[in-house]
């Protein structure tokens, strides 16, 4: 659906009448009846960014590959919630306030990217525009939710760990939090323009009655 645009552009210039009224009708059936193309293919974007972040932010928060170093000679690694030293996870045991503020943060990302991505599926449905505005902000507090839960990690592991630690490194788990944040913010910069061109733009003529 988000190349049916491209379509109608190439046939309209191509000069085949017959085809151009077959695309145009196809669109017609395909598209749902009283939502703007524009704000479809927006939207259904920011909503497939929006999905994607959200897998990679519960990913990322519940597995222990944040960091990896070398305790005693053994190989470790440690996420938000246990640590690892040749293969055998035990919990956290320590109460640190900088695990505590990453955490919440990165839940919080979670709930607000889950309900980004559920009020841009909304416009699938026909459902307000302002809904898919609502579920941009939502997307885009995730993203700088996330940002400060690494943030906050980034700067303890560096000047703690770091000091700690001879042998360490960010690992996967902690790379996949940053990716989750660019397609944070690139969900709902894509949920918010569908709402802009929406309302900016006067809707289409009706293609049925020319």
């Amino acid at each position: 659906m988000a190349l049916l645009p491209l379509f109608l552009f190439v046939f309209e210039n191509d000069g085949d009448d017959s085809l151009t009224q077959w695309v145009r009708l196809f669109s017609e059936d395909c598209a749902i009846p009283g939502l703007p193309l524009m704000l479809y293919t927006w939207a259904g974007g920011g909503t497939l960014c929006g999905v994607a972040a959200l897998v990679l932010l519960i990913v990322s928060t519940a597995t222990d590959f944040w960091m990896q170093y070398r305790y005693s000679g053994n190989l470790a690694n440690q996420g938000l919630w246990r640590f690892c030293i040749n293969n055998k996870c035990h919990a956290h045991t320590l109460t640190v306030a900088f695990w505590d503020a990453t955490r919440a943060f990165m839940l919080l990302s979670i709930l607000s990217c889950f309900a980004g991505v559920v009020l841009g599926l909304s416009a699938f449905s026909g459902a307000k525009s302002r809904r898919v505005r609502t579920g941009g902000i939502a997307l885009l507090l995730s993203g700088f939710l996330a940002l400060l839960a690494l943030a906050i990690y980034t700067g303890v592991t560096v000047n703690f760990f770091g000091k700690r630690y001879i042998d360490w490194r960010f690992s996967w788990s902690y790379i996949l939090g940053w990716l989750g944040i660019i397609l944070s913010f690139t969900a709902g910069g894509f949920q918010l323009c569908a709402y802009q061109r929406n309302t900016a733009e006067p809707p289409p003529p009706d293609l049925s009655d020319s």
